[in-house]
């Protein structure tokens, strides 16, 4: 599993030498952010998940400074962001805005989406309750399964070195054994 992401995960260089990264300076040379672990990758997963889910411009940034904060896998943090991405972005944040209008028990008002300056101050002032409530609890869920599946993912590959190592030691032994029955 580690391998999996050492290959997946953009380079360290790569990611340092990031021109949108250089504002966080020597924080970026913290080892703890590019380790391949069990709670460095499962924190970054779910760091990375929540604020993909997050409606907030320059997601990449914030992806890298929660990363920081928490000392988590920042390769991991700032790549999950892209799970909404200009393709995703409007479908995801509707299913977040007919959540939140549903738990808010308000009715849906009908959007027609503009991607302009006008239509952000005219149309987010009467549906950001309902659009952030929705983006938390998606948000959060995200991140808890992300962080849940790591986890369990990496305990059941332990398992299974686990039991590749006693099954090499136990053929070893036995073949050890049938050797000083020849002798």
């Amino acid at each position: 599993m580690r391998n999996f992401f050492k290959r997946s995960l953009p380079h360290v260089s790569h990611v340092k030498s990031h021109p949108r990264l250089q504002f966080l300076g020597k924080l970026l040379h913290e080892p703890s952010l590019w380790h391949c672990n069990r709670r460095s990758l499962a924190g970054g997963t779910a760091v990375g998940l929540f604020i993909a889910f997050i409606p907030f411009p320059m997601q990449m940034l914030l992806a890298a400074t929660a990363a920081i904060l928490f000392k988590v896998n920042l390769p991991l943090s700032v790549s999950l962001v892209w799970v909404t991405n200009p393709f995703t972005i409007p479908p995801v944040f509707y299913f977040n805005y007919k959540l939140g209008t549903m738990l808010l028990t308000i009715p849906i008002k009908p959007i027609e989406f503009e991607l302009s300056y006008e239509w952000v101050l005219h149309s987010l002032g009467s549906i950001w309750q309902p659009l952030l409530l929705g983006c938390g609890i998606v948000a959060s869920l995200s991140a808890l399964i992300g962080y849940l599946f790591i986890s369990i993912l990496w305990r059941l590959q332990i398992i299974r070195l686990w039991k590749n190592r006693q099954m090499r030691i136990k053929e070893k032994l036995s073949s050890n054994k049938k050797q000083r029955l020849r002798t």
